[in-house]
């Protein structure tokens, strides 16, 4: 299980994140809002947690920003702010649950434990997939690259799924052929490079930054640049 944990105060990061890596968690640390928008966006997570008080984008623009993406991992915000009126306004921006520090860190864990129980039919059944500015609907079907609907045939959204599920991977066209057309690889057809094509032409061609990339003489892999 992943987590995202959003926290400028060093010390307390580190102390958290050797408490979550401590049960079994995979934590990715951000000090500051800008990097952990960058982070969310690129990275699938089960839980967020966040501190209000952060360095270029504070926890509840980041909060409404990941909201504004389409991003409904649960988000745990962890604060000295602790009013009634600060936690509507935290609850306002789409935050899950609020935790007022200081705090015991069995707390935290039953918190999170408890947005991750919360949050399985959504999260742990992989309802959409994402990569970068790129994200596939696995219930409706749907590709939607910085905002903008991609339409893409049955083929090649069953495609553009491998390649995100094996994101940063080479894949070959053995691979492909296999995995997605459920097939012996035919060494004498092109019908995996005119699919790469099709895929190209819709997910990269109009967006500055290409995703999909060839490694001669290996395959193909989904990366950033």
């Amino acid at each position: 299980m992943k987590i995202l944990l959003i926290e400028d105060e060093v010390k307390t990061a580190q102390s958290l994140k050797n408490g979550l890596e401590e049960n079994h968690f995979e934590v990715d640390l951000a000090y500051d809002g800008q990097t952990a928008l960058q982070l969310a966006l690129k990275n699938t997570y089960q839980v967020i947690i966040s501190d209000i008080i952060i360095p270029h984008i504070n926890g509840l623009e980041f909060c409404s920003k990941i909201r504004e993406k389409g991003i409904q991992t649960p988000l745990l915000m962890l604060t000295a702010l602790g009013t009634t009126e600060d936690k509507v306004t935290g609850f306002g921006s789409g935050a899950d649950d609020y935790l007022v520090k200081p705090f015991a860190f069995e707390e935290l864990m039953a918190r999170v434990r408890a947005l991750m129980k919360r949050s399985t039919g959504i999260t742990n059944t992989g309802n959409s997939l994402r990569f970068a500015d790129l994200e596939l609907n696995l219930d409706t079907k749907t590709a939607f690259r910085s905002g903008k609907e991609i339409m893409l045939t049955a083929r090649e959204f069953a495609l553009m799924e491998y390649f995100m599920r094996n994101k940063g991977k080479v894949v070959s066209k053995t691979d492909i052929a296999e995995k997605v057309w459920d097939i012996t690889f035919d060494t004498g057809t092109n019908v995996i490079e005119v699919y790469i094509s099709y895929l190209r032409n819709k997910i990269d061609k109009n967006f500055p930054d290409k995703l999909i990339h060839t490694i001669h003489g290996l395959g193909y892999v989904l990366k950033e640049k």
